[in-house]
């Protein structure tokens, strides 16, 4: 009799445990269970579907039901779990239609992903109160952005999704202004001096900023008309709120171990505390090799790795994580930005005695006169190890295969001394002699 896998919730990470499943071990019985009615929507995509940098949200799907089906899956769309039994080891479930579901399973794989947060505030039911996340969130607001009375859209967060979405709305023709209680943008992966790059950026492009900004309250009669902050008023006809993501672990229960932040705390094989049953993406807890420690660092790339290691071990191959460094970046009008690790700002937090070094200079030799562009280093190292802990670039160029580098150093616990005089090539066509690593890692005190 075949052993059954379940897996609950059929995004990134379950979709990337699945085709491991099914691709790599013939021999098991693999079903899902999604409440959604499509699979392996891209998100990260929405911003550029929404400021008509593409032309269509098709390419934003790379799986379906259909093809997990060929691969001999059994998968139930449109049909939230209930509640699990782990005693039983059953599975309940019920469909649109009212159906229910008794499911048992040998192994379960937790992909239930994370929740937008909602902030209790007045007036949130209004029209036009938008949250990004799935498919049918950015449908609805290009929907909405058909009607031409839609001329001003508030955002309310400046992550990464924030400063995509504000980009978004501009190019598509609307007022946007841009709010959060931080007092820059992209404040969790980056230093000021970053940020505040990105900033200026958005300021030159139209948006309006309204950084150290606390929304209190929305206004409208029917439609919202006004965000209320604690400083100031803004007209606006959408709100998109992206102020972050919660795990999605209610259905989880009581007996699992939670991290600090709700999420289902897992070890490098990405098992909860209850044996054979694990947890993916961004419902789970990740090792973070910047800090040495469990962490919870929601990213697409960190739900695919976190769900191929617990398909391979829910089969019997035992597979640890290596870790991650939480790399990430973002291209906003042409300033490409791209970070891992920690940032300094975030090492004095946790309280890690950290400094950084950093280096600013034109990517290729001064000499080649078409196509050069200048690019801001910043490597954050640990003061008493001098362990690489984090790195940020910024330039109008493409640099985003260098943070490759810091990934690897930051996950082999890599000084800052071992940087200085590393193998680096050099031709005038790609870079300098002396380029812009070498000089920051020569810097470093």
């Amino acid at each position: 009799m075949k052993e059954t896998i379940v897996v609950i919730g059929a995004n990134h990470a379950g979709t990337a445990a699945l085709n491991t499943i099914l691709d790599n071990y013939k021999d098991k019985e693999v079903i899902a269970f999604d409440s959604n009615s499509n699979i392996s929507f891209l998100g990260c995509g929405m911003a550029l579907w929404i400021g008509k940098q593409i032309s269509g949200p098709e390419g934003l799907f790379y799986s379906d039901k259909a093809a997990f089906e060929a691969k001999g899956a059994k998968i139930y769309m449109e049909t939230p779990v209930t509640s699990v039994d782990y005693d039983k080891k059953i599975v309940y479930a019920a469909d649109r239609e009212g159906n229910t579901y008794e499911q048992h399973f040998d192994k379960l794989i937790f992909a239930t992903g994370s929740l937008p947060i909602r902030p209790a505030i007045e007036g949130m039911e209004l029209e036009n109160v938008q949250f990004v996340k799935l498919f049918q969130n950015a449908q609805d607001v290009i929907e909405r952005l058909k009607d031409e009375s839609v001329k001003r859209v508030a955002v309310v967060g400046a992550g990464y999704i924030g400063v995509e979405l504000a980009e978004a709305f501009k190019r598509n023709g609307r007022g946007v202004v841009l709010i959060d209680c931080a007092e820059t943008c992209l404040a969790g992966y980056y230093d000021r001096e970053f940020s505040d790059q990105m900033a200026d950026n958005l300021k030159e492009h139209g948006v309006t900023l309204a950084f150290g900004e606390t929304v209190k309250k929305l206004e409208g009669s029917v439609r919202v008309q006004k965000v209320v902050t604690d400083k100031g008023s803004y007209d606006a006809d959408m709100v998109v709120f992206g102020i972050g993501f919660k795990p999605n672990t209610a259905l989880g229960g009581e007996q699992i171990k939670l991290f600090k932040n709700g999420a289902f705390l897992t070890d490098l094989c990405q098992e909860t505390s209850i044996p054979g049953v694990y947890a993916v993406g961004d419902c789970a807890t990740v090792y973070n090799n910047a800090i040495q420690a469990t962490d919870y660092i929601a990213l697409a790339t960190n739900a695919v790795r976190s769900g191929i290691i617990a398909a391979h071990n829910a089969c019997g191959t035992k597979l640890e994580s290596v870790g991650v460094q939480g790399s990430n970046g973002i291209s906003i009008w042409g300033l490409n930005m791209v970070s891992t690790g920690i940032s300094l700002a975030k090492a004095e937090k946790l309280g890690i005695e950290a400094l950084a070094t950093d280096f600013e200079d034109w990517q290729r030799a001064e000499f080649m006169e078409n196509g050069n562009y200048k690019v801001k280093l910043r490597i954050v190292y640990d003061k008493n190890t001098r362990v690489i802990l984090g790195a940020q670039i910024s330039s109008d160029y493409d640099i985003s295969m260098v943070i490759h580098l810091f990934s690897m150093a930051i996950e082999e616990q890599v000084t800052i001394d071992k940087l200085k005089l590393f193998d680096a090539f050099f031709l005038p066509h790609f870079n300098k002699p002396y380029n812009y690593i070498t000089m920051a890692a020569l810097s470093a005190k």
